[in-house]
């Protein structure tokens, strides 16, 4: 098994997630200005609370997300060093990790929540597939 490998896939998930909550909110909000229904199909707006709403207790339960854990358990079972990286892993955690206490981490995590519960009362769920 090469844990490398999937460590980089982990990183991978990990990206795509952060997109998804982070772009989730623009593109529900420019999606009702622009007449896209799909944006407000029930599935994708829980999915998009449940993610931030783990995000946020994540971290002020002052917990590293699963995913960054996992990948840091498969990186030591590859042997990496502190500083070995693949191409991926290095590109990738550039964008991704910021070194910041995590109550900053906590607090813009809230505020961003919050933002969703707007954007939900906003323009509510319908019902779809």
């Amino acid at each position: 098994m090469n844990h490398q490998l999937l460590a980089d896939a982990v990183l991978l998930v990990h990206f795509a997630v952060v997109l998804f909550v982070v772009l989730g909110l623009p593109v529900i909000v420019l999606g009702n200005h622009l007449g896209w229904r799909w944006v407000n199909r029930r599935f994708w707006r829980m999915a998009h609370l449940l993610a931030i709403t783990v995000v946020v207790a994540q971290a002020w339960l002052g917990r590293y997300c699963a995913l960054t854990d996992l990948e840091s358990w498969l990186r030591g079972q590859a042997g990496q060093a502190a500083y070995q990286s693949s191409f991926v892993q290095h590109w990738v955690s550039e964008f991704l990790y910021f070194d910041a206490p995590l109550w900053v981490f906590a607090l813009a995590y809230t505020v961003f929540a919050a933002l969703v519960i707007w954007a939900w009362r906003r323009y509510p769920p319908v019902p779809g597939p």
